[in-house]
């Protein structure tokens, strides 16, 4: 019979936490379920992804012409730089060409990039706060974890918003394979990955350029083959690491023909609005057959159709998936028994997420009373706004909440194999000590007008333990009252 213990894990483990148990009812496992199917939309809109690139194309454009006129200008005194009206020539060729477009008629759709990427995580962060459905808020927060498109990447910046709503959200309950084409073939993803300079050796593109007849002097320098996306393709995405014992699924020679395949498939360039799906540019596509895994891919962009598939449904990926996703919800050492139900689901259902969350949540290993998971400082501050009923607007004196000075910027993953998942990546004394100051910093705002107590009996319910219960009883004020709350076990693990 479902206890007030099984709708505290299903809140606070599976969920974002609630400030009352009532919200979850009877059947917790059934609340979960219910959640599942495809992501609400975000709180608020994003940029397209299509109009951030079509506004940095027009700078670096402009930029690049300045740079030309200055530097024939610097050659010969006689001549004068050519500069577009408004070209400040004390200002950097970019920060230049930034002012030039904005004073432009053009500039009134141009995209400030750090402002972008502020929106970005405000809507993010501002949507998992007001979710009726945290359970699915968490899963596309796992997702986007696992496809990882990050902001401290200077040239996904104002990207990962649209990557999220676009190629995260509606594939939650769909299949693996609808949502590894959809985020390998996003312009976020493309542009994160520089797949955007990745040329086939023999493609026309670089023909032309090593027969020196290039007639625009715009487009992208020739930087041969980059095997970045199909390296975290494969690795990262869905076959896992590659062993050195002869038991891996793929080669060295697998990523690069993996990376042959991916040539001409570019992030849109200089295309305002567009909305359509990132073009395939066959001038820059590796020509002939490619030996994938030992299988023949055709010349084209339907190889990468052919490929995908054959990933997605290698048992590898059903393996290595199921394990990440056992590890960030359950344990970071996920039972066997756990993982081996989800991969089951997996293979039963083609890769449906639907049936796979679905078995992770009714196994009863997900279940166990322990919390083993220290929450990231995102989970922590979302968790700890959402048990003292807070909104949105509770983010708005800083767009991330306070959760970078806990060591974690928000959408800006040190790199593309995504935020850590295991809890001794986020333990450490200065680590701990700025999870203390952020919650003394909330109490001192909240705790005047919030008993402590009374939250974490209504929020904890069996979930709150005598330790805990009797260290608030004994808080000196409320203040300190409501720090001890959210700082303890309870709330810090999951």
């Amino acid at each position: 019979m479902p206890t007030t213990r099984d709708a505290y894990i299903a809140a606070f483990r599976f969920g974002l936490g609630e400030a009352s148990l009532e919200a979850v009812g009877a059947d917790p496992r059934g609340w979960l379920l219910s959640q599942v199917g495809p992501a609400d939309p975000p709180a608020r809109a994003v940029r397209n992804a299509e109009d951030v690139l079509a506004d940095r194309h027009r700078v670096h454009k402009l930029a690049r012409e300045l740079k030309r006129s200055r530097k024939a200008a610097a050659q010969d005194p006689g001549q004068m730089a050519m500069a577009p009206d408004g070209a400040d020539p004390n200002m950097g060729p970019t920060k230049a060409a930034k002012k030039v477009i904005r004073a432009s008629d053009a500039g009134k759709d141009s995209v400030d990039l750090n402002q972008a990427t502020r929106d970005d995580r405000y809507i993010r962060l501002r949507t998992a706060l007001g979710t009726g459905r945290p359970f699915a808020e968490h899963l596309v927060w796992f997702w986007a974890n696992h496809f990882t498109v990050s902001a401290a990447k200077g040239k996904a910046r104002g990207l990962v918003g649209s990557f999220e709503r676009d190629a995260i959200r509606p594939h939650i309950a769909g299949t693996f394979e609808a949502m590894l084409r959809a985020s390998t073939t996003h312009p976020a993803m493309l542009q994160y990955l520089d797949n955007q300079h990745s040329a086939g050796p023999n493609s026309p593109h670089v023909q032309r350029a090593r027969g020196g007849y290039r007639t625009d002097k715009n487009v992208d320098k020739v930087r041969g083959l980059n095997e970045n996306l199909a390296r975290e393709l494969m690795e990262l995405h869905t076959l896992g690491v590659a062993r050195n014992d002869g038991s891996a699924a793929y080669s060295q020679a697998d990523v690069t023909a993996m990376a042959a395949v991916l040539t001409g498939w570019r992030p849109p360039q200089d295309v305002p609005g567009q909305r359509a799906r990132p073009l395939f540019d066959a001038s820059w596509h590796e020509p002939g057959s490619k030996q994938v895994m030992g299988r023949s891919l055709p010349e084209g962009p339907g190889a990468l159709d052919e490929a995908l598939h054959m990933l997605a449904a290698h048992p590898a990926t059903a393996r290595h998936v199921c394990a990440r996703m056992a590890r960030h919800f359950v344990a970071d050492e996920p039972p066997p028994a756990l993982v081996e139900r989800m991969v089951s689901a997996w293979q039963r259902s083609g890769g449906q997420l639907t049936q796979v969350t679905q078995a992770m949540v009714t196994a009863p290993e997900a279940w166990v009373s322990s919390a083993a998971k220290l929450r990231t400082p995102e989970e922590f501050a979302v968790c700890s706004l959402r048990m003292l009923g807070q909104t949105g607007e509770s983010v708005a004196v800083a767009a991330d909440a306070g959760i970078v000075g806990m060591g974690q910027e928000v959408q800006s993953a040190p790199s593309p194999a995504g935020w850590p998942e295991r809890s001794e990546e986020w333990l450490g004394p200065e680590a701990m000590w700025t999870r203390v100051e952020w919650a003394q910093q909330l109490s001192r705002r909240l705790g005047g007008h919030q008993d402590a107590r009374v939250i974490a009996r209504q929020a904890l319910g069996e979930g709150l333990s005598e330790r805990t219960a009797r260290q608030i009883s004994q808080a000196a004020d409320g203040e300190q009252a409501l720090t001890m709350l959210l700082l303890a076990p309870e709330i810090q693990r999951r």
